[in-house]
């Protein structure tokens, strides 16, 4: 699943120069750590931090990590997401989006 989400990151625009097409670094726990998807990521010049089986904790990982669970932990408070009562990919989606928009609305008005 890793090598469609990679490929799947749209160009991001920079003020300078042409827009980068792929990220620069990435970071990933024990559930990564293949021969395989480490050569993939060097071939494609993106640095990678990926925790080794048996040799590293993930702790190191944890600061990174937090972001992307805590935000995963505030979608699921919407109950409606958590479930995934909606049938539809559209519907889905546009549920989603009013939830971020909630969120971001919250947090900005503390």
């Amino acid at each position: 699943a890793l090598k469609p989400l990679v490929r799947g990151i749209p160009p991001i625009r920079s003020r300078r120069g042409p827009r980068r097409r792929r990220p620069a670094k990435l970071h990933g726990d024990k559930g990564y750590d293949y021969d395989d998807l480490r050569r993939w990521l060097r071939e494609r010049r993106i640095r990678h931090r990926l925790a080794r089986k048996g040799i590293e904790s993930s702790t190191r990982l944890g600061r990174h990590r937090w972001t992307i669970e805590r935000t995963m932990s505030w979608l699921a408070g919407c109950r409606r997401l958590h479930r995934r009562y909606e049938r539809k990919a559209d519907h889905f989606l546009a549920f989603t989006a009013i939830a971020c928009t909630l969120i971001c609305y919250r947090r900005l008005t503390k």
